[in-house]
């Protein structure tokens, strides 16, 4: 499942609100963006992950001009705000930039578990990454790693169209931020897909 050819892909959702979240039932995406930053203060876990999952997830990939993260929260827990513990399906895509399209090169999906400590000086890093298995350990991987949220990574995890809504989105962010002169992005063998304003 990790390494699923690009075509298969389906990205993202980012999401989280309250010390224990569940987000699987929510539709606003800005808000849901807005929350998980807000979790994690003082510091910020959404940045942790993204850069765990640009340098230590993104090189396992064939390389392409950009990778631009996906996170999908399951739930998130925070009572000890030194240590917070973030169940999701992470995703990452590698693109080139050809003309105003990002077409995607690689990517795959890797559900699982991360610990996000906030070490003195440096700010919240992940130091641990339980990961789902492939093939045959799949489920049994999947059902050890989330537990009673099971249920709710499964609803997350096979509503492809919302996923897709918020792939776009996580697109949008990205390349507003590094003010990418893009307009669309391509999975192989299928249409471009305009990137929404925002």
């Amino acid at each position: 499942m990790n390494k699923m050819k690009l075509w298969m892909l389906a990205a993202v959702l980012l999401c989280g609100a309250g010390s224990i979240t569940s987000c699987h039932n929510s539709d606003n995406s800005n808000e849901q963006i807005a929350e998980i930053a807000d979790e994690c203060r003082p510091g910020d876990c959404e940045d942790a992950i993204r850069m765990y999952l640009t340098d230590s997830i993104a090189p396992q990939y064939a390389p392409g001009e950009v990778a631009i993260p996906c996170i999908q929260v399951v739930e998130l827990y925070d009572s000890n705000p030194d240590s917070v513990i973030v169940w999701g399906d992470f995703w990452v895509f590698n693109y080139n930039v050809a003309s105003d399209t990002l077409k995607t090169v690689s990517g795959g999906a890797h559900p699982g578990m991360m610990t996000i400590q906030h070490i003195e000086g440096t700010g919240y890093t992940v130091t641990g990454f339980d990961q789902v298995g492939d093939g045959s350990n799949y489920l049994p991987s999947a059902k050890r790693i989330f537990g009673d949220k099971f249920d709710a990574f499964q609803a997350i995890y096979s509503n492809a169209k919302k996923r897709e809504e918020f792939r776009a989105a996580q697109i949008a962010d990205y390349v507003k931020a590094h003010e990418l002169p893009v307009k669309y992005y391509q999975d192989y063998g299928w249409p471009a897909k305009e990137i929404p304003a925002l």
